[in-house]
């Protein structure tokens, strides 16, 4: 009677994780840049870590990883790096994680980095999604929903806010460029909404997170910028998150004919985020999900089987 009883337990208990799965969420990332960028990945407390932690992504390259329901996490492009090809101790210019490696191992994006931040599966079964220069900006993105309803907008700051930065944020240059928050500048209260300053009421925008907000109107600009900057969706969803959608900041590669990119103005049009929402690419985005749903079965047939034999 035990014995049978163990088992209906660990069924139950797989059972209980694949159904996370049914409903895992597809995130593509896209290299547009004219120069590899590193992309960043840290799951916050509580939530599952992803299969990689951080990885490659060379010009052009394209790269999905699944995560299951209710995973909460950020992601960010390091870009400048350089990695020891025997040894894969290195670090980046800006963005990095401070591990020494690709991988970031639990570890986040050293200021200045553009950060796109995701609780997927949150309250109301909605997914919320914003991009944040909170932190400040090193790289363009911009972020695409497929598959969901009710809202699903695009956001993302897709113009290089590196050429607009006020110079006593700016540091670095070409590769190594990116521009600095006032917080992280200037370490006052009324810049980094602390102190005496960390309410809504107390923290108002300042001349510096006004710079951002009026070059990136969908992306945070300081702490409390929630009502205009945080997105939701109606799962399930897949996730298309594109590093210089618009155009590359450091490459100097040009073509006669390119093909028209988003603008801010373009982020103001679901429409246009529905045009792109194509049937084939959803199916192909979602058959990595269903592979880990087949996998998970698969194995607890398996297990069931070992255990009556």
């Amino acid at each position: 009677m035990g014995f049978y009883s163990s088992i209906r337990h660990f069924t139950i208990l797989l059972l209980l994780l694949l159904r996370g799965l049914v409903n895992c969420t597809t995130f593509t990332f896209t290299n547009k840049c004219g120069e590899t960028v590193w992309p960043g990945l840290l799951s916050n407390s509580g939530s599952s870590p992803l299969e990689t932690t951080g990885f490659t992504l060379e010009a052009g390259e394209s790269r999905s990883l699944v995560a299951p329901s209710g995973w909460a996490g950020r992601f960010w492009g390091r870009t400048g790096c350089s990695f020891d090809s025997s040894t894969g101790q290195g670090s980046c210019s800006t963005g990095d994680c401070g591990s020494g490696e690709i991988e970031c191992k639990g570890a986040g994006a050293a200021p200045p980095a553009t950060l796109i931040e995701f609780k997927l599966d949150g309250s109301d079964n909605k997914d919320f999604y914003d991009v944040s220069l909170v932190d400040g900006y090193n790289l363009p993105v911009m972020v695409e929903a497929s598959g969901g309803s009710n809202g699903c907008a695009a956001t993302g700051c897709v113009v290089d806010l590196n050429s607009r930065c006020p110079t006593e944020l700016r540091i670095g240059e070409g590769k190594s460029a990116a521009c600095r928050s006032a917080c992280e500048a200037f370490s006052k209260p009324e810049y980094c909404c602390s102190g005496e300053f960390g309410t809504p009421d107390k923290c108002q925008p300042s001349v510096y997170s006004q710079v951002f907000k009026s070059a990136c109107p969908r992306s945070y600009s300081y702490a409390y910028d929630d009502a205009s900057s945080t997105f939701t969706c109606v799962g399930p969803a897949d996730y298309v998150i594109t590093f210089c959608p618009v155009s590359s900041p450091t490459s100097q590669k040009t073509t006669k004919n390119p093909s028209p990119r988003p603008t801010d103005e373009m982020l103001e049009d679901d429409a246009w985020l529905a045009s792109l929402a194509a049937a084939d690419a959803n199916q192909l985005l979602r058959r990595d999900c269903f592979s880990i749903l087949l996998q998970g079965i698969l194995a607890l047939m398996s297990v069931i089987f070992l255990l009556l034999h």
